[in-house]
């Protein structure tokens, strides 16, 4: 009975475009409205997280050394006295609870107040009950994620591909966000990726096996090897771990042949930006800018039109 709704559902789509890029439309407005709160939410469950274990970590360490140390005047308090000793208890945060509210007055946001783009016009991009200000990047990520979802329709059709395709671009969506606001690409959304496109091309989805393998690895390798070249010349580290594996993804989806192309266009726009910056927004050679996003950029426009681009850039040398 499922099977048959799905093919129902399928043949819906194909008899109907109009029908077909409202599903998906609204579909990624309702996806955007999530993906705000896994670009918020995840960097700060990463540092509570870190700083937990970190806390206990050297609680430990302290214990034992002050166990150890007969001579110290603290060495009289029991080692499991001190493992008691009370700790500041975290509220712990997950991507649904506590449930989202205002940052100002703390008044919890009702579902109709967090509708897609609707609520915000509607609120005039104000709480409803103290008028702070909500931020516009808020709606723009929805509207961002609902074109870009109906580009890789409009881009593959009824297609499995159009499904995940469209998943691979809202985990792209929030590492180039996180990315933008704390320097950090998480594992978290970065392998499982990876990790999928390398099962979607089991069955030759993208490329082949073959490729897609050793498109992670060469990803992986480029930079990888362009990072200790750079720290051997300079001693300073010129980009993070966390874009090793963004590239080591998109080989995953895509195989190898791209990779030189997704560098070059990442690299091109990375130095266009870092040097706009440095000279209207008076950005020191420093000040570390983050890689990520233009990969990203660079990687989603790769895997939907990248044979022509790279066709087109060998025959115009």
């Amino acid at each position: 009975m499922n099977l048959e709704i799905v093919n129902q559902v399928v043949q819906l789509f194909e008899t109907s475009n109009l029908f077909f890029y409202t599903v998906v439309v609204v579909f990624s407005l309702m996806i955007g409205s999530f993906l705000n709160v896994v670009i918020y939410r995840l960097p700060l469950m990463l540092q509570q997280g870190w700083t937990s274990e970190c806390r206990e970590y050297l609680s430990s360490e302290l214990v034992n050394e002050l166990a150890n140390e007969s001579t110290d005047e603290s060495a009289d308090k029991p080692a499991d006295e001190l493992a008691n000793t009370p700790k500041t208890k975290q509220t712990p945060l997950t991507l649904s609870t506590p449930a989202s509210s205002c940052p100002n007055c703390q008044h919890k946001i009702r579902f109709y107040e967090n509708i897609p783009v609707i609520s915000w016009l509607f609120l005039k991009g104000k709480c409803s009950q103290c008028k702070t200000k909500i931020s516009f990047r808020y709606p723009l990520i929805e509207i961002t994620t609902a074109i870009l979802g109906f580009v890789v329709a409009q881009h593959f059709g009824v297609s499995a591909l159009t499904f995940w395709v469209m998943l691979l671009t809202f985990g792209l969506i929030c590492l180039t966000l996180i990315d933008f606001d704390h320097m950090l690409l998480p594992d978290q959304i970065v392998l499982p990726l990876m990790w999928l496109g390398l099962l979607l091309n089991l069955s030759s989805m993208f490329t082949s096996i073959e490729n897609a393998v050793i498109g992670a690895v060469a990803g992986y390798m480029s930079l990888f090897s362009i990072f200790w070249l750079f720290k051997l010349v300079t001693g300073k580290e010129g980009m993070g771990h966390g874009d090793f594996k963004l590239v080591a993804l998109f080989g995953a989806w895509f195989g190898w042949e791209l990779l030189p192309l997704l560098i070059l266009m990442a690299s091109f726009v990375g130095a266009v930006v870092g040097i706009s910056l440095m000279l209207f927004k008076r950005y020191s050679r420093e000040q570390a800018i983050p890689f990520g996003p233009y990969l990203a950029v660079a990687g989603w426009v790769c895997l939907l039109w990248g044979e022509p681009i790279w066709q087109w850039y060998l025959s115009t040398l």
